[in-house]
């Protein structure tokens, strides 16, 4: 296993390793042992999984109260995974990440805290995006920002018009987030 730091600071990216026979392949996606050698110390108390059909975009979501924490991984499909940093206090305040995870290459993304997260599903199949969280989901911190909002410019790779829940429509943009961040 390796772990890179990714351009916002406390990104990483989780690289496992995969075992290929002529069955197909195994892997261990999370291992705490290995994982608290490499400084990933956080305890999850939950996974969450859901599947999108391609031009499906969820996010960009995040949650307080507590402060939740997530290592994201794909089982099927691919998925263009982008992240946001919204710490105001971060000198990358307002910049993005995003990198492709796919059911293959083994990769996971560490997304801490004072990041909003979205992807979106695209390629000919269904994504699956299975994901760990380190506190318990809480209705009353759940925040977002808006997937196509001009000022942050995400290039999302989707062929046709995205599909999208009212909800996320609904979400604020980053301006309006700045002007009261919670991070």
């Amino acid at each position: 296993m390796k772990v890179s730091d990714l351009p916002l600071e406390g990104l990483k990216l989780i690289e496992l390793k995969i075992f290929y026979d002529d069955r197909g392949f195994f892997m261990e996606s999370y291992q705490e042992e290995r994982f608290s050698k490499l400084g990933l110390t956080n305890r999850f108390v939950q996974d969450n999984c859901s599947r999108s059909t391609p031009g499906v975009i969820r996010g960009l979501h995040y949650q307080t109260n507590p402060n939740q924490g997530k290592l994201v991984g794909v089982i099927r499909g691919k998925v263009w995974d982008v992240v946001v940093d919204i710490r105001a206090k971060s000198p990358t305040f307002g910049k993005w990440f995003g990198i492709e995870l796919n059911d293959l290459e083994g990769k996971l993304l560490w997304v801490p805290p004072g990041f909003a997260h979205g992807f979106c599903a695209h390629g000919n199949e269904d994504a699956s995006v299975m994901y760990k969280v380190d506190q318990f989901y809480s209705p009353t911190g759940e925040g977002g920002i808006r997937f196509d909002d001009p000022e942050l410019g995400i290039k999302w790779p989707t062929e046709r018009k995205p599909i999208v829940s009212d909800k996320d429509r609904a979400l604020p943009t980053f301006a309006e987030y700045a002007r009261k961040p919670v991070f």
